[in-house]
């Protein structure tokens, strides 16, 4: 078994990877892994709390990047189009991931404990933003609804790039952006005139 615990922690990824989708997530124990990985359960352990986090291991470099894009894009940049800066900065980390990342979103989507640990990773990382914009100026509500309107762009730009591996995975980024400005515009552009007084006053 190699020294350096790096090459042990890949073959876990890719051996986790390979019997989740033969056998489903649920079907597989860590033992199993192991052995399929050429290690000891306790090596497994040594690199992972649990099986699920095979599948996240990856989240934290992903959060960390992201608040430093946050932090280092121009500080002309208003807070949306701040947050696209930051997550057009981890276009080519996601790209070089793919092989990964594709096959492991099919099993989570086919697995519900997984899908809630997913939404808990995402909730844990649009707060992570929502801190990184407060750190830039923004107010605490603007901050807030930037960082989940931000993520949930991403989420649906990042489906659609799973689903098409022709597509441009930082074309769709800004493209769904895109889509957000007229979702922005000033009320007074949108015949706020003519909204009823209570729902203006939301």
């Amino acid at each position: 078994m190699p020294r350096d615990g790096g090459p042990a922690r890949l073959r876990l990824q890719q051996a986790a990877l390979d019997l989740y989708a033969e056998r489903g997530f649920d079907r597989v124990t860590t033992a199993e892994i192991a052995a399929r990985a050429g290690v000891t359960e306790r090596t497994f352990y040594r690199h992972f709390a649990d099986k699920r986090e095979v599948l996240f291991d990856g989240e934290k470099t992903v959060r960390d990047a992201l608040v430093a894009g946050v932090a280092g894009a121009p500080d002309s940049l208003a807070p949306l189009p701040a947050l696209l800066w930051s997550l057009r900065t981890v276009v080519p980390l996601l790209e070089g991931n793919r092989p990964f990342s594709v096959p492991r979103h099919r099993i989570i989507a086919a697995t519900p404990a997984l899908r809630e640990r997913e939404q808990a990773k995402n909730a844990g990382m649009t707060e992570a933003l929502a801190s990184a914009l407060r750190d830039r100026g923004a107010s605490e509500s603007t901050a807030s609804l930037v960082a989940h309107v931000g993520m949930a762009a991403f989420t649906h730009a990042a489906a659609v790039w799973f689903l098409d591996p022709d597509r441009d995975l930082d074309g769709l980024l800004c493209d769904v952006f895109q889509e957000l400005h007229p979702l922005t515009a000033p009320l007074a552009d949108a015949g706020a005139s003519e909204i009823p007084a209570k729902a203006a006053s939301i």
